[in-house]
């Protein structure tokens, strides 16, 4: 069985199915989708992007009596993004099924609103173990006719503390009923919970080779964490994605990415569990919506991120979890469209890594970040056509200094040429002009030398620690009494003279420039 046409389902789903564009369905969907119609408890392992979702919300939704409408359906999530998530995959699935109400409940939102809507009658409820606890002890939600209860990435709730509520949920449904359990990971814990409450499971798994996703190009650079930032803005102002997702492995270093994002002029928002419910609804609504093209999130807030058109996955920290990666490169690449996952490895990260290949049984493939000299022609570029933009338009701001300065005798290139020095914040460094050796080689000229007590490990060990060179990529150095000679390859020449001028080697200022001497 391949085709959601050959499921024994009413013509109402088989429309929706049909609207959605789905047909041929995928791995855990053919194995599960079945077994489930026939009434067998099920134990699902597969990670996002798998089709997990529909594969338990199909036969869910044509489980339920509309006739009735008390709650028959419960699905219990994490997290309240993957709680909108399953319901707004339920009501796209059960459109045409008339008189089927589905509400999601979770903490952070309005309990008064969601009582409201459980009285009205709630076939299909999905929410967070902690707030379906709360309608529980309230007696707003009654479970005397549940049919199909759903734990939704098991392994995630217990990771943030649920156990005790899931089993006290499990534990108000006495009678019979089907219990699916989904888990990307399958720890004890989640195994002393099908012991319990499930009857002969049938076991369903996604293997490893199915799990990479063909259509993702997944690529890494190697580099070192201070130079994480850069490579990062590089990488947006090249690639220019139409939506992305950070991810960082904790909320602090989502907030610390966050500021370099404000001061490297780079616009983005935040997802995390700190931050309020509202401001995160708007936020995944505006990213949905094209309005915010670029998110910060930790892998838990970023449970429920749905995009279909999702460009690109940046793991800006190496996930803790092999199967964290996973989770997240899953996000793009979806539907057969291309996706690129690149990831930032810091030196012993690279055993990691091996590691989460080996899991994924993937290659990810090593990479080299844009230099500084692509970054600028992408900006020049933009600001080139945004000039034949207002050119074309006629429509320009007053600006009386222009002509004061023309009168004093600036011509208007010269003008021009310095306001868009003051506007991209450019320094002299892209003023220079270099040749290169027929090795691609540019020498460069330091003020620090053998009586500043330097040694050439000094040199090459800060400036691979501050740029995207790696010590291997530098030339020779030719250390002297007061100054040095060093070798660097033609496309870092802007990046190590706009960095290096701002740093110190061992502890001494220093001033490079191109040499004169080649």
């Amino acid at each position: 069985m391949n085709s959601f046409n050959e499921l024994n389902i009413c013509k109402e789903l088989t429309d929706a199915i049909e609207k959605l564009g789905f047909s041929e369905m995928t791995q855990i969907q053919k194995q599960a989708i079945p077994e489930i119609l026939q009434g067998h408890d099920i134990i699902g392992q597969s990670q996002t992007g798998t089709g997990k979702t529909a594969t338990f919300m199909i036969p869910a939704i044509e489980k339920v009596d509309t006739e009735n409408r008390k709650t028959q359906v419960l699905i219990l999530c994490p997290t309240r993004e993957l709680a909108n998530q399953n319901v707004s995959v339920a009501k796209k699935l059960g459109r045409f099924k008339k008189a089927l109400n589905i509400t999601a409940v979770y903490g952070g939102d309005s309990i008064e609103r969601q009582i409201k809507d459980l009285k009205k009658g709630c076939q299909l409820v999905v929410g967070t173990p902690g707030r379906i606890m709360d309608h529980l002890n309230r007696k707003t939600l009654k479970l005397n006719d549940i049919k199909v209860v759903i734990l939704d990435e098991a392994d995630e709730m217990l990771n943030m503390g649920f156990e005790e509520d899931i089993n006290k949920i499990l534990s108000n449904i006495d009678y019979e009923h089907q219990t699916l359990l989904f888990s990307a990971t399958m720890p004890k814990r989640i195994l002393a919970i099908t012991k319990k409450y499930q009857t002969n499971p049938k076991m369903i798994k996604v293997t490893k080779d199915e799990l990479t996703v063909k259509s993702i190009e997944q690529i890494y650079f190697d580099t070192k964490e201070k130079m994480k930032p850069e490579i990062l803005k590089r990488v947006l102002k090249v690639d220019k994605p139409k939506s992305a997702v950070i991810f960082c492995n904790t909320k602090k270093k989502v907030d610390d990415l966050m500021d370099i994002l404000r001061d490297i002029e780079i616009s983005a928002e935040a997802l995390h569990g700190d931050i309020k419910q509202s401001s995160r609804e708007k936020t995944m609504k505006n990213f949905k919506a094209g309005k915010i093209n670029v998110l910060v999130a930790t892998d838990v807030a970023a449970r429920g991120i749905d995009i279909d058109n999702l460009d690109m996955v940046f793991n800006y920290d190496l996930p803790q979890e092999d199967e964290y990666y996973v989770h997240r490169i899953g996000r793009t690449g979806r539907n057969g469209k291309s996706g690129k996952a690149i990831t930032l490895v810091v030196g012993k990260e690279m055993r990691k890594l091996k590691e989460i290949e080996n899991y994924a049984k993937t290659k990810i493939t090593k990479g080299t970040p844009p230099t500084l000299d692509a970054m600028n022609e992408i900006i020049s570029d933009e600001m080139t056509t945004k000039i034949h933009e207002v050119v074309d338009s006629k429509e320009f701001a007053k600006a009386d200094f222009i002509t004061n300065l023309h009168n004093e005798g600036y011509s208007y290139e010269t003008i021009a040429k310095a306001l868009y020095t003051i506007m991209s914040g450019k320094n002299n460094t892209n003023k220079v002009e270099f040749t290169a050796d027929k090795n691609g080689m540019v020498k460069l000229f330091a003020n620090v030398g053998k009586k500043d007590k330097i040694a050439v490990k000094d040199i090459i060990g800060s400036i691979a620690a501050n740029t995207s060179l790696s010590g291997k990529d530098i030339g020779k150095v030719i250390l002297l009494d007061s100054y040095s000679f060093i070798e660097v390859p033609k496309d870092y020449v802007l990046e190590v003279l706009e960095i290096m001028n701002k740093e110190q080697i061992k502890g001494k200022n220093v001033k490079i420039e191109v040499s004169d001497k080649m």
